[in-house]
């Protein structure tokens, strides 16, 4: 029997998966369900290469966390086999509780859980499966295991998370400018006093890495085609839940209409094995295909909305550095309201005013240290000689105005 499994990645070629606990979990169906799920959710309506799974960018994490535990380890830092195999587990789970487009769902269907509340249950769960082999696994995720940089790798700012998608979802887009060196950051990688550090060499690769996450955000992440497809399938997830809620008949997969069908509250998920039951069975599958039956539905609002995000008549976006004026406001919602012959209450569906701020780097959150050869340590907004990083901690905030356009819908 061979001893372990190969898996060829477009992103990092040959990933080679132990027998035994870690390629247990790569087979198990909680984790195969994320093969249903893409990572980038929506934002194939802007780059239509972005399809690739959060089940790839998993393995991708793993196989990166697998080159830092070598580097580490070849600086003499010492990691027990156990150590190395449980925080391989924790990055290969760290995504298991994402549902198809995750903060959508967090808004909508499943909320006051976040996918990490739900990761942990889940983990917890397989652990059962597996009889305890993922205790330290959970324990390295939580950060309650006494080797605190462990726990960085799987979830800090230089993470292998991280390192992960910035390249994946770089590759997939198209979007050259997000190709971080994520060998050469792991090279640079070491440990200090249990906290990691950069070797001072690494400092421009840190640079680009923190310019390139911004420029993902902007570009990718939080790209107004994104936003406003997102704030679609908001609207009518929230449509379908107040129709359903009216006790209208809609169309939907058995774990779909339990969320349409019930309001769950963070309490109810923990005690209600039905919930956890159900969201495992939800996928990127579910949400198209009711999509596609909505789209003919009579209700005006939900089938609009539907078809628009079937037929890729996404809202109109609008980017400004100031909030919209009430008057405007005011003229889009009596405009739509004309366009669909709809009341005020539901032109709502059709307009949605979000504001984001973002800030790249910041330190309070876990600081990128930088250790130069005698020993010395600085944070990386001291260390850089570049201006960027104190551009890079600079809060950013854009609202956009998104709406249906003139001519969508309407009879």
């Amino acid at each position: 029997m061979s001893e372990r499994k190969i898996i060829n990645d477009p992103v990092f070629g040959f990933i080679n998966i132990p027998k035994g606990l870690l390629y247990n979990i790569v087979c198990h169906p909680l984790l195969q369900r994320l093969t249903r799920i893409k990572q980038l959710g929506l934002s194939s309506a802007v780059y239509p290469g972005a399809q690739h799974t959060r089940f790839q960018h998993s393995l991708g994490a793993f196989y990166l966390m697998s080159e830092a535990i070598s580097h580490l380890t070849a600086k003499g830092n010492f990691i027990f086999d156990s150590e190395a195999e449980a925080v391989q587990a924790a990055i290969l789970l760290h995504d298991i509780g994402h549902g198809p487009f995750s903060h959508v769902l967090e808004n909508t269907l499943v909320t006051g859980v976040s996918h990490e509340e739900i990761s942990l249950m889940l983990m917890e769960r397989i652990n059962k499966d597996l009889k305890g082999q993922l205790n330290l696994a959970i324990q390295i995720f939580k950060d309650e295991y006494p080797k605190k940089f462990l726990h960085q790798l799987v979830s800090g700012q230089l993470d292998m998370d991280r390192l992960d998608y910035l390249r994946r979802d770089s590759f997939y887009t198209g979007v050259t400018e997000g190709n971080i060196g994520s060998a050469r950051i792991i090279k640079m990688l070491d440990v200090k006093d249990d906290h990691l550090v950069v070797e001072s060499k690494g400092i421009y690769s840190i640079e680009n890495f923190l310019t390139s996450r911004r420029l993902m955000y902007w570009q990718v992440y939080l790209h107004k085609t994104s936003v406003a497809s997102e704030k679609m399938l908001i609207s009518t997830l929230l449509r379908a839940k107040e129709l359903a809620s009216k006790g209208v008949e809609l169309f939907a997969s058995p774990a779909l209409k339990f969320f349409l069908y019930h309001s769950i509250s963070k309490e109810e998920f923990y005690n209600d094995s039905n919930c956890l039951e159900y969201f495992i069975q939800l996928d990127d599958n579910d949400i198209w295909t009711a999509l596609k039956v909505w789209s003919s539905h009579s209700d005006i609002i939900l089938s609009t909305l539907s078809r628009g995000l079937i037929n890729r008549h996404l809202f109109k976006v609008e980017v400004t550095s100031s909030p919209i004026s009430k008057e405007r406001k005011e003229e889009l919602l009596s405009r739509i309201c004309n366009q669909l012959y709809i009341n005020r209450k539901e032109a709502n569906y059709f307009l949605s005013i979000s504001s984001i701020e973002n800030d790249m780097y910041k330190k309070e959150d876990d600081s990128i240290e930088i250790i130069y050869n005698d020993g010395s340590t600085k944070d990386i907004a001291e260390a850089s000689d570049m201006l960027n990083i104190s551009l890079l901690s600079r809060k950013v905030k854009k609202y956009y105005v998104c709406y249906l356009r003139p001519e969508e819908g309407g009879h």
